[in-house]
């Protein structure tokens, strides 16, 4: 197993600097200090900032097979160094290692990904001669970079979210600036410090772990294009009314739903436990994709409710170095008490606890809860944690307006082998992707990912990424 440096820089203008060690990152199993991070303060971001805006030109003059070198470049590091960034994630997330290594392994594809893009960066050639007045008029347009982005990553995937971000702009050729999450910045860093292995221009990027309070540049500074911030819904929006100009793409929070209509049974139940326990559970529910409402058909509810309970008290919470754990610990005390308290007012409302619900520290059981009320922050806000409710429904119409009745759109889940249900699904859903036979808990990392209503503005996935992080140039032409 490998072991965390006593302490790691940030990078400037492509180069490690440790002005001080003032970041403390915590053991999220344990709570005790694991390492020290520099800190930029605001003086640092601007240099940043500066420094981008400097690189624009020579990031944009990249070659194609150029900018795709430097993206093999990380994909080869990464393999390289699996085990080493799988145990920094483990740690400074509280990711049950065999989690972190599937989160490395989508940080290598998202990568591989937008290597293979890098070189696909097409535009067209457009007949304009559409009236009289046109003709002889010849039309073209590429894409060409915007310029230097702005980058917030959030705690809960801090690799593979970071890398959706970094590895787009390095595809298109645009300097950045990224403020990592502070209670996880370790993946980032190394990220940073294969960068710096390559011949990137001076400035094409700068990793700066900061106080939310002291990152306000980030946001405001009216030399940065584009702003791309995944988070918090509360405060996704604020950033946004405080961007100005530039573009901003949003990747918030999600209450996703997954509906079990009633030709599930036998093994196709027990395969829709199996993922809905996934779905629901993975990283200690910390995924704003995670299964929440999970709305089941009146004539399987009792059969797959049972199973589902069965399944859900064998899962094995603890330390996440284990092997064996699959329920780790939440992000901190603070967030594991907010969600306990959840649950207990879901309880005092007329919910019905299934199994679950103790907490101890940051630690928090895996929990179900039934005959919960569409009043509770447990229904109508993002749990983000362990925690999953179960409904039943008898009118499939009605369980896509279960699904709906909702402030967020991100993912839908449903089980079903009605290919019609499936398309209505996907009609009237109003979600930015609906996933067939599987929880909305799944994510490739190239395809359009992204959400309506308050989950957020815009797609990832790189080629989508790529698109918001380049502008059309048209070129007319009139020939004689």
């Amino acid at each position: 197993m490998h072991a965390l440096k006593s302490s790691y820089p940030l990078y400037l203008a492509n180069v490690a600097q440790s002005p001080n060690q003032d970041l403390v990152v915590t053991d999220k199993f344990t709570g005790e200090p694991a390492t020290r991070v520099a800190q930029a303060d605001a003086a640092i971001i601007d240099a940043g900032i500066a420094a981008a805006v400097k690189a624009a030109e020579p990031m944009a003059a990249m070659a194609a097979y150029e900018r795709q070198a430097v993206l093999a470049h990380c994909v080869t590091r990464f393999t390289e160094r699996f085990e080493e960034l799988a145990y920094a994630l483990c740690i400074e997330a509280g990711k049950p290692i065999r989690d972190s290594r599937g989160e490395v392994g989508r940080l290598i594809d998202t990568f591989r990904i937008a290597a293979e893009e890098s070189v696909r960066m097409t535009g067209e050639v457009q007949p304009l001669d559409i009236s009289p007045r046109a003709k002889g008029y010849q039309g073209m347009w590429k894409r060409v970079p915007i310029g230097p982005c702005s980058f917030i990553s959030p705690f809960n995937f801090p690799l593979n979210l970071a890398a959706h971000k970094i590895a787009p702009a390095l595809a298109v050729g645009c300097p950045f600036v990224m403020k990592p999450a502070s209670r996880t910045p370790l993946g980032a860093i190394i990220i940073g410090e294969v960068l710096a292995e390559t011949d990137l221009p001076k400035g094409a990027f700068s990793i700066l772990p900061a106080s939310r309070d002291g990152a306000d540049l980030f946001t405001t500074d009216e030399r940065l294009k584009l702003l791309s911030f995944t988070g918090s819904p509360d405060v996704g929006w604020d950033l946004k009314a405080r961007a100005g100009k530039k573009k901003v793409v949003l990747e918030l929070g999600g209450n996703a739903a997954v509906i079990i209509d009633k030709d599930m049974a036998g093994a196709d139940l027990d395969d829709a436990v199996e993922r809905v326990v996934f779905g629901a559970f993975y990283q200690s529910g910390q995924s704003c994709i995670g299964v929440q409402r999970i709305i089941v058909h009146a004539d399987v509810y009792d059969d797959f409710r049972d199973r589902l309970v069965a399944r859900t008290r064998e899962l094995i919470a603890g330390d996440p170095r284990d092997e064996a754990t699959f329920i780790g610990p939440m992000i901190d005390v603070k967030e594991a008490t907010r969600l306990d308290n959840w649950i207990q007012e879901a309880i005092s409302k007329g919910g019905t606890l299934l199994c679950g619900g103790k907490r101890t520290g940051a630690m928090l059981e895996a929990t179900l809860l039934e005959t919960v009320g569409r009043d509770t922050k447990l229904y109508r806000e993002e749990a983000f944690g362990p925690v999953a409710i179960i409904s039943r429904f008898s009118d499939f119409e009605a369980a896509l307006d279960e699904v709906n009745d909702s402030k967020f759109g991100l993912q839908a889940g449903i089980f079903t082998r009605d290919l019609y249900k499936v398309l209505r699904a996907w009609d009237r859903l109003d979600v930015g992707g609906v996933v067939a036979g599987d929880v909305p808990s799944y994510r490739v990392d190239n395809m359009p990912y992204g959400g309506v209503k308050d989950s957020g503005l815009g797609r990832e996935g790189v080629r989508f990424a790529m698109e918001d992080m380049t502008e059309i140039r048209n070129l007319v032409i009139r020939r004689r």
